[in-house]
């Protein structure tokens, strides 16, 4: 990370710390490393997916990947849970998308009307908040939503960005925004065997640090997603990366989980800004960032309200 950026104001929704614990190798609490010990088991196991993770979400990604597929197929397959049904007939008729006013009645229009693309991010968009209504994962509901309301809020930013500051497909980004956090989500529903976790957030927040990229790698891999995404929820993270060429999906998502890291701290975020390789490269200073944010508001709480946030 740049040297001059600060530590990100970020609300995990877990516990306090609090002190105790039987300390284990390399000094780390010893619920943290028998926690730790388990993903490195998980991810040299092979192939990692999330618990609870509701199945239509492999079921429309395997029918997308068909060459041959058509809208029919995929209306069919999206009509098999009637809640994502109902999902995508309001983001097709969402503030954000729907720019002639026509109602959409029906679902064949709606996925016409969205793309396949958009149709796949519904489907992500609406398993992932449905994770707080999974009896698996009663308990968590507070960090859950957390997550879900910066995953939302990064693919709504992301989505704006690709389009004022890049040649990025804006679909691609809203994808990468709403998954940035899927290592994080991983982690967050495997901590629920280890209840003890969560009364040390300072662990807890160590954990996610060190393992949620290569989580997340492997998940998205595991999901077949395009190489694309896969790099950039793999190195967002990473501000003195650089690269040949105009901004690219990486640098979107980079800058996007910045802004909304410090949406509420809009004092620091020109400082935290500089030394950041993406924004230079999309030419964002404390000028354009404020520019950005005037007007943009509405065009991103209009697609945080579609995703379902």
């Amino acid at each position: 990370m740049a040297s001059t950026r600060q530590a990100e104001p970020h609300e995990s929704g877990v516990g306090e710390p609090e002190g105790g614990g039987t300390a284990a190798p390399g000094g780390i609490d010893s619920a943290a490393f028998a926690f730790v010990q388990s993903l490195a088991a998980e991810l040299s196991g092979g192939k990692v997916d999330l618990p609870s993770f509701p199945d239509i979400v492999p079921r429309v990604r395997q029918a997308l990947a068909d060459e041959n597929a058509t809208p029919e197929k995929i209306v069919r397959v999206v009509s098999s849970e009637p809640a994502l049904a109902a999902r995508l007939l309001q983001i097709a008729n969402s503030a954000a998308l729907n720019f002639s006013g026509k109602a959409v009645t029906d679902l064949r229009t709606a996925v016409a009307r969205l793309g396949f693309n958009m149709v796949r991010t519904a489907a992500v968009a609406f398993a992932m908040s449905q994770l707080k209504k999974a009896d698996a994962l009663q308990g968590l509901e507070k960090p859950l939503d957390v997550l879900w309301r910066r995953s939302a809020a990064t693919a709504a930013m992301s989505h704006v960005l690709a389009k004022r500051f890049s040649r990025v497909n804006p679909d691609t980004a809203l994808l990468a925004g709403l998954l940035h956090g899927i290592g994080e989500l991983y982690i967050l529903t495997r901590a629920k065997q280890h209840p003890q976790l969560f009364a040390n957030a300072s662990a807890y927040g160590a954990i996610v640090r060190d393992w949620h990229t290569s989580i997340a790698k492997a998940l998205l891999e595991n999901w077949e997603m395009a190489e694309e995404i896969v790099c950039a929820v793999s190195e967002f993270e990473n501000n003195e990366r650089e690269h040949r060429g105009p901004p690219d999906l990486t640098d979107v998502l980079s800058v996007a989980y910045l802004i909304v890291s410090y949406q509420d701290h809009p004092d620091a975020i020109e400082l935290n800004m500089q030394g950041v390789a993406a924004c230079r490269r999309m030419q964002l200073d404390g000028a354009a960032y404020r520019k950005l944010i005037g007007e943009s508001a509405d065009e991103v709480a209009a697609m945080q309200q579609a995703l379902g946030s």
